[in-house]
């Protein structure tokens, strides 16, 4: 439903009061739930700053939603003291958004509710072609048949593209691994597609990285951090993206922290797509990887599959050990530049790059800490991804966003 419906009423005259003095709750409520930061009603009460019986309306009323679930019979925590807090639930059979993500090698797409967790999901091996609207046609019908199985209600649709996205308009500024004309009006193709499909609710795309380090942010290896940078090779190229104070930092037009343009080898690196050589996109990603193996890529798996069970089934072989520290180095130098620039306090790596980091930790964190500045003064953390999926779940947050801003536009 895109417009708002009129507020369901719970309870008794006192508690429609209370629960319209905290309706400007609801939302942030439902994100603190979404996220994990209040397991129950006492850390919901406190989070909002508001009275225990407000705290107590709002939960409810996100309830009779279908949203949240609040334990008839709470119980003590181990080691707490006074009356026991009733326990705050997602709702197992509440509503899904669709998410979708496009990659060089076919497409990805899932059913996934809040809190991150992914319902169904199914993928496809496909050539994208030079026509958006048929990879995009491709997804939402996925995504189509995923919703024919579940009776869960679908409230709106997100995707993930492996292209610099412009803001507000939501075009595909450089989709240099697919076949799509510079500045495809992405987000428009996809919202038509996801309208003639019947679902309601908004329709949003995004950068793939930007959306794994959202997804990584609320509900993964980068919750708590407050600058927050993402780098990550998927099935090929480079990616970034940086967490400010719980927002993606995006720039002026979406376009900021295009970190695969780092010159790592700028004398005798290969040549990149942006016309510069030796950048971190061709010198840290699956295919760079295979080359420096000495590997040629072999059919069936994705060239980023290929490269990661080669570091996990084969790493004692020199070859294979050699071209994972070469990338280490290479990719450990593009951080530490990164580092000067931006001073995180924390780093998450994914795809590729994942795999590098537990291959030898050590070594790159020793790279790191050797070329910045920051780094020699205490280091920073550098952790891989920890979701599966988590482009996927990027994308469906976007979905999820108008829902946490406000919880009653998805009433029946």
């Amino acid at each position: 439903m895109n417009g708002k419906a009129a507020p369901r009423t719970v309870g008794d005259g006192s508690t429609r009061t209370r629960l319209e003095r905290g309706r400007g709750a609801l939302g942030p409520a439902l994100a603190l739930v979404h996220t994990g930061r209040a397991p129950t009603r006492a850390v919901l009460t406190a989070e909002l700053g508001v009275t225990r019986a407000t705290a107590g309306a709002v939960a409810a009323e996100l309830e009779a939603l279908g949203l949240i679930r609040v334990d008839s019979h709470p119980s003590a925590a181990t080691g707490s003291q006074g009356r026991p807090s009733h326990r705050l639930h997602l709702a197992e059979d509440g509503p899904v958004v669709l998410a979708g993500q496009i990659h060089a090698d076919g497409l990805r797409v899932a059913l996934v509710g809040l809190g991150g967790r992914i319902v169904a999901t199914a993928s496809r091996r496909a050539t994208v072609d030079a026509d958006p609207a048929d990879a995009l046609g491709t997804v939402v019908a996925a995504g189509v048949e995923l919703l024919a199985a579940t009776p869960r209600r679908c409230v709106g649709a997100g995707l993930a593209v492996p292209s610099a996205m412009t803001e507000p308009e939501g075009a595909a500024l450089n989709p240099l691994h697919l076949a799509w004309p510079p500045g495809s009006p992405v987000r428009e193709v996809f919202a038509d597609q996801v309208r003639a499909a019947g679902i309601t609710g908004p329709a949003r795309a995004g950068n793939d990285v930007n959306l794994t380090a959202l997804a990584e942010h609320r509900h993964g290896a980068g919750r708590g951090a407050r600058d927050l940078l993402c780098v990550a090779t998927g099935h090929t190229g480079v990616g970034g993206a940086l967490v400010l104070d719980g927002r993606l930092h995006t720039g002026s037009s979406g376009l900021a922290l295009e970190v695969g343009h780092l010159p790592v080898r700028p004398e005798g690196g290969h040549p990149c797509h942006c016309g510069g050589r030796g950048c971190l996109d061709v010198e840290t990603d699956p295919h760079a990887f295979l080359t420096a193996a000495g590997r040629d890529p072999g059919p069936g798996a994705s060239l980023l599959q290929q490269a990661r069970d080669l570091i996990r089934d084969a790493y004692d072989e020199p070859a294979i050990r050699i071209a994972t520290e070469l990338l280490i180095d290479r990719l450990g130098l593009g951080l530490a530049q990164l580092v000067n620039i931006l001073n995180p306090d924390r780093i998450i790596l994914g795809g590729l790059h994942k795999a590098l980091l537990e291959a030898d930790p050590e070594r790159l964190r020793a790279v790191v800490a050797d070329r910045s500045l920051w780094g020699r003064s205490g280091g920073v953390p550098i952790l891989p991804c920890v979701l599966d999926h988590n482009s996927l779940v990027g994308a469906a947050e976007l979905a999820w966003q108008p829902v946490l801003d406000d919880p009653l536009r998805i009433a029946p």
